[in-house]
């Protein structure tokens, strides 16, 4: 029989369990949906779970495994994905009531690669309307919640996938970072994040010029897992004109070769960033590691001067042409705080967006020349602990610039590899650092999360979150 600890195993872990006869996918995929027939009422992090096709292909690999014919590194291992991409079979519902309900006929090439590689998909998982916000609540499915806390956030936008990740339902997520989802989420949620270079991991079908600054990527309990994911994910697919051309790299080689002797940048006044005292300490103490594992580390200021004067109509714009994609007819069924941003959004100029693009690429060009002198550039994941589940995004307690994206979304706008990584626990929730090096520099990231990772173990479940759970599964 399955145990409770198997939730938490490691994709190596289970896969070697698998080879050995130790464990079966089937007894592992029907522990998992277990795991959400007791949490989801509690975390509501599913847009739908597809517990008898999960079965059916957990069979499939059950059947492989005992061949000795392996499908690839994720035979058998639960996962779930992001109701933002396509899969055959199923609505994509975008978090909005607005999307069509048919199922999709094809595939988007994330979750093409994970069913390759053997992936057992559970389900997919909530996001706010067309991934509008740091935080996943919308009209369509209500307010997902945070497992180490249920009054606070997971994050956003990938927050029902890292709901479900840090309740321990699938070993793994997909999620996708057009503006710091996937390591908003981590951070708030205790996980290992990475958003790739712009291009890495292919996407499909195409959503207009925000296609350049998002790209897809793993939420996972370690970095061997995420390092994993990201390998099945960055194959190329000619579907993605962003899509960079196959170098048959494996990113899980190299990870443990530390950061000895790299040229590591820290600020946590980045862009003008201002965050909370104790972020500020957890930061302060996690950069004192790096020095303790031999990194050159030195302190920097703001890098960039403030990026909203900059972007603020052009991220407007961009939900623009999505809200142009919704009958108007219907809009009274949006978020009504996407709503009126988007609103406002269809208002800018031509001129304005179009000199957002020439910005967009000066930062792009300031942060390359910056990693002439610097290998890696740590900074705090967010500037506060996860909000209240009832707090107005985009408010004044709650600044999209302030207190939302002003350390993720740069490295959205240069297209750069991050990272988040779980550094702390402050009143009972987790504190993420974020690790970024230059474009293609996946690798760097990767080793300075697993370095990070091993010098500051976080245990799953931390004792915090396990209370947390406990407590789920036992009310």
């Amino acid at each position: 029989m399955t145990s409770s600890a198997d939730l938490g195993a490691s994709i190596a872990e289970l896969t070697t369990a698998y080879r050995r006869g130790d464990l079966s996918p089937v007894e592992v995929t029907r522990a998992h949906l277990e795991r959400i027939d007791a949490l989801e009422p509690r975390l509501n992090a599913f847009m739908w779970v597809d517990g008898e096709g999960a079965l059916v292909a957990a069979r499939a690999s059950e059947a492989r495994w005992s061949s000795g014919q392996s499908a690839g590194p994720l035979d058998g291992v639960p996962a779930t994905v992001k109701d933002i991409v396509l899969m055959a079979g199923h609505p994509t519902r975008y978090g909005t009531a607005t999307s069509p309900t048919g199922a999709d006929t094809e595939s988007a090439p994330s979750v093409d690669r994970l069913l390759e590689a053997g992936a057992v998909i559970l389900g997919k998982t909530t996001t706010p309307e067309f991934g509008w916000k740091g935080m996943t609540d919308g009209p369509l499915f209500g307010t997902t919640r945070n497992p180490w806390n249920l009054d606070h956030t997971p994050g956003g936008s990938s927050g029902g996938a890292a709901a479900a990740v840090a309740g321990g339902i699938g070993a793994v997520a997909y999620g996708n970072d057009g503006g710091g989802s996937i390591r908003i989420p981590s951070s708030y949620s205790g996980l290992y994040g990475i958003k790739p270079t712009t291009g890495r991991v292919p996407h499909h079908p195409p959503s207009g010029p925000g296609d350049s600054l998002g790209a897809g990527g793993p939420l996972a309990r370690s970095t061997a897992d995420a390092a994993t994911v990201l390998t099945v994910l960055a194959q190329p697919d000619r579907r993605d004109w962003y899509s960079l051309p196959d170098d048959g790299r494996d990113w899980r080689l190299g990870i443990e070769e530390g950061v000895r002797g790299l040229r590591v940048a820290a600020t946590h006044t980045l862009g003008g960033a201002r965050a909370r005292p104790e972020i500020v300490a957890a930061f302060e103490a996690a950069v004192v590691a790096f020095e303790e594992l031999g990194a050159r580390v030195e302190w920097v200021g703001e890098v960039f001067e403030p990026l909203r004067p900059r972007f603020e109509d052009h991220w407007k714009a961009l939900f623009g042409l999505r809200l142009g994609t919704v009958p108007e007819e219907r809009w009274p069924e949006l978020d009504p705080g996407f709503l009126a941003l988007a609103s406002e959004g269809q208002e800018v100029p031509l001129v304005t967006f179009a000199a957002a693009q020439v910005e967009q690429a000066r930062h792009g060009a300031q942060m390359r020349r910056f990693h002439d002198q610097y290998d890696l550039l740590l900074t705090p994941t967010m500037p506060t602990l996860p909000p209240r589940t009832e707090v107005i995004y985009h408010s004044a307690e709650h600044d999209r610039w302030s207190h939302a994206v002003p350390y993720t979304v740069p490295f959205n706008l240069s297209g750069q590899p991050g990272g988040s990584v779980p550094c702390a626990v402050v009143d009972g929730l987790p504190v993420g650092l974020q690790i970024v090096a230059d474009r293609y520099r996946e690798d760097l990231v990767l080793r300075a999360m697993r370095a990070f990772e091993t010098a500051r173990p976080f245990p799953w479940p931390h004792p915090d979150l396990a209370a947390s759970l406990d407590s789920m599964v036992g009310g």
